[in-house]
């Protein structure tokens, strides 16, 4: 199978997206078993100590969405320098370290059950979400720098949404599977079985960097590829576009109300339904796992649309205009939740599909890392800020009347609203800017075929003129 055809393409996707599958399973499993981490049946009242707990680990909600925000915080000062380096060293380097820090990371946090009933407990396992936060946000780096080279003006939206897709599916899994497991297996080996998933990334990792590595060598790309990559600074950041800059605001603001909300939204949906539709826990995990449902049916079919229409710039706007009534059903309704978060996966589908492949759109080839991993940075600092106050906002008591703790959840649900209003003012100054630099987030492929056809032909004519100007031999004069 030579590198030039499409199959090639398309199975180096298919192991591209198995590399952050197991992460994205593990990313949300607290959520999953929120009820685990945070119950306190013969528990004391020492957020960080659980003395002969029966199926539980007794964390507060403070505690436990602290895991959450180190993942962000960690992600947020790792990614910078881990786009640089891909960039810097190349592929293979990014694709075995960081898929080997999700293992690590991921069985660091799962040992930390050992602990239970100890001070050392959260410790070990903050240490386990840091070191699996270093590796997963780095990989999807990697994830995106491969997909960006391969599929470069051939089906780059829908390949960023197919790959969404398999992340995605990790997640639903997550959603449907780990409850079941956890009643089966207990919440010890659950965790184990998430790092045993990571592995499947670094075995995938191997055949990633080969078929990379060979496919870019049959192009006649390598050396290309190599001096741009020492040609590459880090001061390279300062000639970034404004596009870029908002692109990355608008990331940061959008992304805040999801992952915050799905993070808490299975006890959310719990403690302020349970009485009106009689929901079970796992009832409500499923239901707070429709908001990946949907993008794991949708992100690759959006893709392969927004190769075609564009309209990115427009999409993402629209997405943070749709976004603001979720939450506020959330907030002030007693509408079944399932509305709100299909509707919330629908939003999230079309802004991942619009958002992370204008990326390679505002900034040049080589430096592709480089703006990934710093978005990405952007992105973990704007959600480690929100889960740390939608943590204060909860606070460390689990002594509240039903009333407080419906108030609090009310708080919550503002708050993220207010993230979707910062994103429709970002998106709204992106499409201003870029409209006044051609408009090239909005180009459709036809569009972008008629330019590339406008330039080729001007090329081409000055090619033919130019010998009748000056004699080619004699150096010009400017």
């Amino acid at each position: 199978m030579e590198a030039t055809d499409r199959s090639y393409r398309f199975l180096l996707l298919f192991f591209n997206c198995m590399l952050t599958f197991g992460s994205y399973f593990c990313f949300d499993m607290p959520s999953v078993l929120q009820a685990q981490f945070t119950g306190v049946s013969n528990c004391t009242e020492n957020s960080t100590i659980c003395d002969e707990c029966k199926g539980c680990l007794g964390m507060s909600n403070d505690d436990y969405n602290l895991l959450y925000a180190i993942y962000a915080w960690t992600n947020a000062v790792v990614v910078i320098g881990a786009g640089f380096l891909i960039d810097k060293l190349g592929n293979r380097i990014g694709l075995f370290l960081f898929s080997f820090l999700c293992v690590l990371g991921s069985a660091t946090f799962a040992a930390g059950v050992f602990f239970k009933g100890t001070s050392a407990m959260l410790p070990v396992m903050l240490i386990g979400r840091l070191l699996f936060g270093s590796g997963n946000g780095s990989l999807t780096i990697v994830q995106n720098r491969i997909t960006a080279y391969w599929f470069r003006n051939k089906e780059l939206a829908m390949a960023f949404g197919i790959t969404l897709a398999f992340s995605r599916l990790g997640s639903v899994l997550n959603f449907f599977m780990t409850q079941i497991f956890e009643d089966a297996y207990g919440l010890t080996w659950t965790l184990w079985a998430g790092a045993i998933l990571c592995g499947l990334g670094f075995i995938s990792s191997f055949i990633v960097s080969f078929m990379d590595i060979y496919g870019v060598r049959q192009l006649g790309d390598e050396q290309n590829l190599q001096t741009e990559s020492k040609k590459l600074k880090v001061t390279d950041i300062k000639y970034f576009s404004m596009s870029y800059w908002l692109l990355a605001l608008t990331i940061m603001f959008f992304y805040n109300g999801v992952f915050p909300f799905v993070a808490d939204a299975s006890d959310f949906i719990f403690e302020k339904y349970k009485d009106k539709y009689d929901f079970s826990k796992r009832t409500s995990s499923i239901l707070a796992g429709a908001v990946y449902d949907v993008s794991m049916v949708l992100s690759p079919f959006l893709g392969g649309l927004i190769d075609v229409i564009g309209m990115r710039g427009i999409l993402a706007l629209t997405c943070a205009l749709l976004t603001i009534p979720v939450f506020g059903i959330l907030a002030f309704t007693y509408v079944y939740p399932l509305v709100a978060t299909l509707w919330l996966g629908i939003t999230y589908s079309f802004a991942a599909a619009s958002m992370w492949p204008s990326i390679p759109l505002v900034v040049s080839q080589a430096t592709v890392g480089t703006a990934m991993g710093l978005t990405t940075s952007i992105q973990m600092i704007g959600i480690g800020i929100s889960n740390l106050v939608v943590g204060q906002i909860l606070g460390k008591s689990q002594d509240l009347s039903r009333e407080d703790s419906l108030l609090r959840w009310k708080y919550v649900m503002i708050y993220l609203l207010a993230n979707s209003l910062a994103c429709v003012t970002t998106t709204t100054i992106l499409n201003l800017n870029d409209k006044r630099r051609g408009g090239i987030l909005n180009l459709s492929r036809k569009q972008k075929l008629a330019i590339a056809e406008q330039v080729a032909k001007e090329i081409e004519e000055d090619d033919e003129r130019r010998p009748l100007l000056r004699d080619a031999s004699k150096p010009s004069i400017n």
